[in-house]
């Protein structure tokens, strides 16, 4: 497969990866031979890349560390949680504790994968796969870092619902107070009272866009101040944002090793250094399926990667067609005085 950008994909093509509506049902199959019709109507929904079938590099694999199963348990959950939130009914915390459960019980089996983000936005599932994106990482930084099953627990619960104040509507005739209040405070408000929860999940709601120098939202707390979750949800909700060009990011979304050095230039000051460590040993910085320059002048697609090392993939370099086609292999991990030089939208 290759990730490529929706406006070099041609009809005829074959999709690589499914795409997912809010509620986790199916909006396009893998292996589904692409159409006019569809692109335009992939481009409508602000979809911007596509995995698609390549017979070139057909061997290549997204290890992936979430099942399709439980991205559809969780897709389902979130969007009937959500729905509840916004029209003020009650939600199961039931339902999003056993969510949870599946995305960590997944998460121990895969702990030597490189995580890559590759499940397809658009317009309608942004707000569910940031949640669910999110929650992969800070738990997957979270056993990094050592927190037991129960911490990893409450931590993913926290980053899975950190955002759960943006649903939760205001009343017509709310107060400027109420108005002026930051979606963390609301997500707190709501969350403290779920007995079912540790109160450290509410707290990682209402944390998680506060900064270490102070300046973050919505107490201006500092850095001794914040508590290990919402220091790691904000590691991963700032990464998910860049990539996906949400939270007020009004630029074109970032590549992931654009977004990691975005997130690198924060440490100490706002984001958490150690945090910030442990993200780059479990994220690749280019997916698999990527086509890039190297400092040789040779273009190649990412075909694998090295645990430890997420900068160095190994390249797969095609020349000629046919019975004139020379392929071959360039490891950076192996050839250290060559490196990529660009990646090739």
């Amino acid at each position: 497969m290759r990730f490529m950008s929706v406006e070099d994909i041609e009809p005829g093509q074959y999709l690589g990866k499914t795409v997912y509506s809010a509620n986790g049902t199916v909006l396009l199959s893998a292996g589904i031979q692409l159409t006019v019709y569809m692109i335009n109507t992939l481009k409508r929904i602000g979809v911007t890349m596509l995995y698609i079938k390549d017979p070139e590099f057909e061997d290549i694999e997204l290890e992936e560390v979430l099942s399709e199963s439980t991205k559809g348990i969780i897709f389902k959950d979130m969007s009937h949680t959500l729905e509840a939130v916004r029209s003020g009914k009650d939600w199961s915390t039931k339902k999003v504790s056993v969510s949870v459960e599946a995305l960590l019980e997944d998460v121990l089996n895969h702990r030597g994968v490189l995580l890559q983000l590759t499940d397809i936005r658009t317009t309608d599932n942004d707000d569910y796969l940031h949640a669910v994106n999110v929650c992969l990482l800070s738990a997957m930084i979270g056993l990094n870092m050592g927190l037991n099953y129960s911490q990893l627990k409450d931590l993913a619960i926290g980053a899975l619902l950190h955002d759960i104040g943006k649903a939760i509507p205001l009343p017509e005739d709310a107060s400027e107070e109420e108005l002026n209040s930051h979606h963390t405070w609301r997500g707190f408000e709501v969350l403290k009272n779920k007995r079912e929860f540790n109160l450290m999940i509410a707290h990682t709601a209402l944390q998680h866009h506060e900064y270490l120098n102070g300046s973050g939202l919505p107490r201006g707390l500092d850095s001794d101040s914040i508590h290990l979750f919402p220091k790691i949800v904000a590691v991963a909700n700032k990464y998910d944002n860049l990539i996906g060009g949400g939270g007020g990011n009004t630029n074109t979304p970032l590549l992931p090793h654009e977004a990691c050095e975005r997130l690198m230039a924060s440490s100490e000051h706002e984001l958490d250094h150690e945090v910030l460590v442990e993200f780059t040993r479990i994220i690749s910085v280019y997916p698999n399926g990527t086509s890039v320059r190297l400092s040789t002048k040779e273009t190649g697609v990412v075909v694998s990667q090295h645990r430890g090392l997420p900068g160095r993939p190994v390249i797969r370099i095609i020349r000629g067609s046919g019975d004139d086609m020379d392929i071959k292999e360039v490891d950076l991990a192996v050839e250290t005085t060559v490196f990529i030089e660009a990646v090739l939208a």
